[in-house]
């Protein structure tokens, strides 16, 4: 396996096409799908699931757009922008699913706009400021690598509407898994600076890491993919260090809150308009 190329490894068993998924597939992802919930589905279940998964993926959002203007290089600027349209997407099927089954009626805005840090169930590490690149890279590699094996659970699911979510999203999160991925060998086998910021970014991870393995039977197949990229870079693994507190349960760190009162400053300063 070349390090240059790690991504290729990663890749194996997709279409080529989904290394660059994003700004591509616009097609609606539910044309033809049946909305009803089918019988045996337990309703509560299915809205739980997809409300933390969009809400992860909705804050994960908010913080890539965080690097417009500020990224090291004008490709790497578009390219973590196009991934937070990714997720936004993600997010945004996901927050409609939760308000058909739920019998609130809600929409993507009323979920994403309308609720306080304490009603949100992304998990933590999702929330944690960007830092530096390095960091970024490491959180985005952990939580793709993550979100898509549980993704690829999930394009079985006996809900259709949330087994196509599942399906649009696997070739977006192959994509943002091998950007990250790649980006981890170039630092991690860089300049002794890229590398030593690369382990400082791994140590901070850590304490977060063991949080995404709760909920969802996928911790080997995540492990094995950073096992890859880690060994490949010259860099260790992320060490668990669990933290109490869990953010599927609604305790977050300090730093959601100023995060969505950015996101939501619009929207509740203007509750009725319409754009």
């Amino acid at each position: 396996m070349s390090d240059d190329h790690v991504y290729l490894t990663l890749a194996e068993g997709h279409d080529d096409d989904t290394r660059w998924a994003y700004g591509t597939g616009f097609e609606d992802p539910l044309h033809g799908v049946d909305t009803g919930v089918p019988e045996g589905v337990d309703i509560g279940e299915l809205a739980r699931v997809c409300v933390a998964l969009a809400d992860d993926a909705l804050v994960s959002a908010q913080r890539l757009a965080e690097w417009t203007t500020r990224a090291p290089e004008l490709e790497e600027e578009v390219a973590l922008a196009n991934i937070g349209l990714d997720l936004l997407g993600q997010a945004r099927l996901l927050y409609s699913r939760a308000g058909q089954v739920d019998g609130t009626g809600r929409d993507e805005d009323a979920y994403a706009y309308f609720r306080d840090a304490q009603d949100f169930r992304n998990v933590r590490l999702a929330e944690l400021p960007n830092g530096d690149f390095a960091f970024s890279v490491v959180r985005l590699l952990v939580l793709s690598s993550w979100r898509l094996a549980h993704f690829e659970r999930l394009v079985d699911h006996p809900d259709p509407v949330l087994a196509a979510i599942a399906a649009k999203g696997v070739k977006e999160l192959t994509y943002h898994r091998q950007y990250a991925a790649d980006w981890s060998v170039r630092l991690g086998d860089g300049t002794d600076e890229s590398h030593r910021r690369m382990r400082k970014a791994l140590e901070q991870v850590g304490p977060y890491f063991g949080e995404l393995f709760t909920a969802y039977d996928v911790r080997d197949e995540v492990v094995d993919v950073l096992r890859q990229v880690t060994e490949a870079a010259g860099l260790p693994m992320p060490v668990y260090r669990p933290l109490p507190g869990a953010g599927r349960a609604g305790d977050h760190t300090e730093h959601l809150a100023p995060l969505l009162a950015e996101l939501q400053s619009v929207a509740r300063a203007h509750p009725e308009a319409t754009w």
